[in-house]
């Protein structure tokens, strides 16, 4: 991927844990320093100079891991007084709840409302899975897949054709991947290791064997696939159990590192 003319895109990882511990950072990915993919992670990840960058916050769905860092950036705008409006932009089931759960003047203030409805620190924006929208020049498609709460994967393509996939957090699904056709990069959940399959497939999750007959359903297998959201506790063993799938194109997020797509 590249917005400007032949530049590759840079994705940083400010977090890939599919829990919170020493070192392991909530889901969080930077996108050419002004587009968040996910929001689990970002004062913890970023300095203040990089988090003013920010301008768009692309979300999943609204479990907590994904949504944490929000109020707390919209905190940080607010007392360094910064006249910038972060667009938060996701399914209209996440925005309620992140309105009504979080953002409801009782768990954290309504940023939505502050300092002003015409100038907030927080705008939301909601999309419909399955219609294209922009993003910064990018094309976006958002794609519902299974989960325990409604949550969608996107799939971001920049104006030279390269194509992001970002699954967010799913278990078996089938839209997405009948929709990810020459797939550049791939950002893929495995929360669960193999012997805990069932346990995944409740929860609206994937182990390395489930990802593997995913990846079958695929037309097309993506060039390039990332592993996010392992739970820390199983993190050394769904590290063994991706290796032994045998695919030369797959590799676990680093936390902290940038990558170009």
């Amino acid at each position: 991927m590249g917005r400007n003319g032949d530049h590759p895109v840079k994705l940083k990882v400010l977090g890939s844990s599919g829990a919170e511990a020493v070192g392991h950072n909530l889901p969080a990915f930077l996108v050419d320093s002004g587009l968040l993919l996910d929001a689990g992670t970002i004062g913890l990840a970023l300095n203040e100079s990089e988090q003013w960058k920010i301008r768009d916050i692309l979300i999943t769905h609204a479990h907590l891991d994904h949504i944490r860092g929000i109020p707390f950036l919209a905190d940080n705008l607010l007392m360094r007084n910064k006249r910038q409006t972060i667009t938060v932009t996701s399914t209209a089931q996440a925005l309620r709840a992140l309105q009504k759960n979080l953002l409801n003047n009782v768990i954290w203030p309504d940023f939505t409302r502050i300092p002003d409805t015409k100038n907030p620190v927080i705008r939301f924006r909601h999309i419909v899975p399955g219609r294209p929208f922009a993003i910064k020049g990018y094309s976006i498609v958002a794609y519902k897949v299974a989960h325990s709460v409604p949550a969608v994967g996107y799939i971001i393509e920049d104006a030279r054709g390269k194509r992001l996939l970002y699954s967010g957090d799913t278990g078996p699904t089938d839209l997405l991947w009948k929709a990810a056709k020459e797939i550049d990069c791939a950002i893929i959940e495995i929360s669960f290791p193999n012997t805990m399959e069932e346990r995944a497939i409740m929860t609206g999750h994937l182990t390395p064997r489930l990802l593997k007959k995913e990846i079958r359903k695929m037309e097309h297998p993506p060039r390039k696939i990332l592993i996010t959201h392992p739970k820390p506790q199983y993190l050394e063993k769904i590290k063994k159990e991706v290796e032994a799938l045998h695919m030369a194109n797959i590799a676990m997020l680093e936390e902290g590192k940038i990558y170009e797509i």
